[in-house]
């Protein structure tokens, strides 16, 4: 491999990336950035968090796929790439990482340094990348600036960074106005060209050789209708220009030869084609067949290709089945094991935190990922297409280690009212947690850390949000891998299962609200092995939820079955994700969620 000449190969160039906890402000800063920078016009209409572009980030208020963007600031053209700030897509952050030379550490003025903001800090840190700190939300009531810079110290120096990394500037800014300041004055927080002039003076130009032969990491590869797959990655050695000859060199050592169709670079949220790109740029190319993530591109006449790029091992795993239920094919355009095979295989080949094996019989699939939410967001994007399938509960992907099984722990960060420590310690502890930390700066609010298994934690947050009335935060944090800790009891309640097909009655429905809690509506088809409630009771009961009223010929006054009825419980994927056992599986459609027996026939089950 060519080493990169020392000098700076584009001076007029930055790469810098956005990371952060979950909700400390990534987005909401780009789109400030983009607004001051000149890249829209004034009464230009633009939505808020614009990078946010796939309808489940703006469903959820969360970044799930690093974007690219650039903006342009006295003459210097800056890279921006904002990234993931949740655990379950700490895939995202890690490539991300490889394709810039200094990162912009965002942290709330409140909450301070979180888990999610120790791991993307220490992954930034390993490769050596300096970092600008930005104390974001000043304004709020209760901002500490003063003690989360300390803590941000103590951070830095618990992840053994060097003397130059501890050496970063300070901003302090309300991204949500675009204003920022060197100190937390509300008055000294004009604009960004504080923090503009920080990225100029602390993020090194890139380095590399333009003269010497072409490297390109590929960092993510995007699917597009007119040009096919489109790689991005970032320019480490050499130059590449449009229609030039090159070979992908794969990750089993193999190469294929190829020639770029286009070539593109970003500015502002747009793609520009160009004719050349040099050393440092982070470029979009098109026409590569078969290009994969986490590969290489080089001269196609002296091949030298990159490491290949590797992440944290996934430490869930879920079954994908073809749906087999009575009403299969109604609802969906891909039902058959084919579709689905070839669709998981698209996204394990576009996402290196997913990984897909075979299952049990041909229509079976495990898919291994990161955590509950990175699978969820995975069955809503897959559905969203139109696809029909089945999945079954999580579970963790557990490791022998000096003959002894150990399975994934999580470090996990709750900050609760004093009123609801008891409750959530309980529960944590029912769940095989550990308390390592309690803090209490008697405001009315506890931060408490737990050592929790990654089994633990699966189907808690929703127990933990009625737990803290709503108010409680919960951050995880992946801590390594540990002894089994012991069995777990996940759902201590048994479910109504329906007993044949047709139609919820009223009748029906009103009879059985005194054994649980109900799924359905009256009107709504069920079928055989369909769970229509939750029983309160710790076993499953098996009900006739179509029984009608016996019709007479006595005139009697109207039913009043409707006055009686409780409105169904409606779970949403998370939930029917935790509330599902070994035994149960989720039918997922384009239009319906249902919950259902791994085994319909009911004298099977037996």
């Amino acid at each position: 491999m060519t080493e990169p000449n020392p000098t700076s190969a584009a001076p007029q160039l930055r790469n810098v990336a956005i990371v952060a906890h979950v909700d400390h402000g990534k987005t909401t800063l780009v789109d400030a950035m983009l607004w001051q920078s000149g890249t829209f016009r004034a009464n230009q209409e633009v939505r808020e968090r614009v990078l946010d572009s796939m309808d489940l980030e703006r469903e959820r208020g969360i970044t799930i796929m690093a974007k690219n963007t650039a903006v342009s600031y006295r003459g210097v053209k800056i890279n921006v790439v904002d990234t993931p700030g949740h655990v379950d897509f700490g895939g995202e952050v890690e490539r991300t990482l490889r394709m810039v030379d200094g990162v912009m550490l965002l942290v709330d003025a409140a909450e301070g340094p979180l888990p999610q903001t120790r791991a993307v800090l220490a992954k930034a840190l390993e490769f050596g990348l300096p970092a600008i700190v930005v104390i974001n939300k000043v304004d709020r009531r209760d901002a500490r600036p003063a003690e989360v810079l300390d803590e941000i110290y103590d951070l830095f120096i618990d992840l053994d960074a060097t003397d130059e990394q501890i050496e970063f500037p300070v901003i302090y800014a309300v991204a949500r106005d675009g204003r920022c300041g060197l100190s937390p004055d509300d008055d000294a927080l004009v604009d960004l060209r504080p923090l503009f002039d920080a990225v100029l003076q602390h993020v090194p130009a890139p380095t590399g050789d333009p003269a010497g032969a072409l490297q390109i990491l590929v960092t993510n590869v995007e699917p597009d209708d007119y040009l096919g797959p489109v790689a991005i990655g970032r320019v480490v050695s050499g130059s590449i220009q449009d229609r030039q000859d090159v070979v992908v060199c794969g990750r089993d050592g193999a190469t294929t030869a190829n020639t770029v169709s286009a070539l593109f670079v970003h500015q502002g949220l747009e793609r520009t084609s160009v004719h050349m790109a040099q050393a440092g740029e982070i470029v979009a190319i098109a026409g590569l067949a078969g290009v994969g993530l986490g590969e290489s591109i080089a001269d196609a006449e002296d091949p030298q290709p990159l490491p290949a790029l590797d992440i944290d091992e996934p430490t869930l795993s879920m079954e994908f089945a073809v749906n087999d239920s009575p009403f299969n094919g109604q609802d969906g355009r891909f039902v058959t094991s084919r579709h689905l095979r070839d669709r998981l295989d698209r996204e394990a080949a576009r996402n290196l935190a997913i990984r897909v094996e075979p299952g049990t019989s041909p229509d079976r699939f495990v898919v291994y990922g990161r955590g509950e939410l990175q699978l969820a967001v995975l069955i809503e994007q897959i559905r969203r297409e139109g696809y029909e399938f089945c999945v079954g509960t999580p579970h963790v992907v557990t490791r022998h280690i000096d003959g002894e099984l150990h399975e994934p722990y999580e470090r996990a960060l709750v900050d609760i009212a004093e009123e609801h420590l008891g409750t959530v310690v309980q529960k944590l502890g029912e769940r095989r947690g550990v308390m390592a930390k309690m803090t209490n700066r008697g405001s009315g609010r506890a931060r408490l850390e737990f050592d929790v298994p990654n089994r633990g934690l699966i189907g808690y947050r929703t127990q933990f949000l009625t737990d803290t009335k709503g108010t409680g935060i919960l951050t995880r944090l992946a801590n390594g891998y540990r002894p089994w800790a012991g069995e777990i009891v996940y759902r201590a309640s048994g479910a109504l299962v329906a007993d044949r097909t047709g139609r919820a009655t009223a009748y029906a429905i009103t009879n059985l609200q005194d054994r649980g809690e109900l799924f359905v509506a009256p009107n709504e088809t069920v079928y055989d092995g369909m769970l229509v409630g939750e029983r309160n009771r710790p076993t499953d009961l098996n009900v006739n939820i179509t029984r009608e009223r016996k019709l007479t010929n006595v005139r009697a006054t109207p039913s009043k079955d409707a006055e009686k009825l409780v409105p169904p419980r409606r779970l949403s994927l998370e939930q029917a994700i935790e509330f599902i056992r070994d035994d149960e599986l989720i039918e997922v459609t384009p239009s319906h969620l249902r919950l259902r027996k791994r085994e319909l026939d009911r004298h099977a089950r037996k």
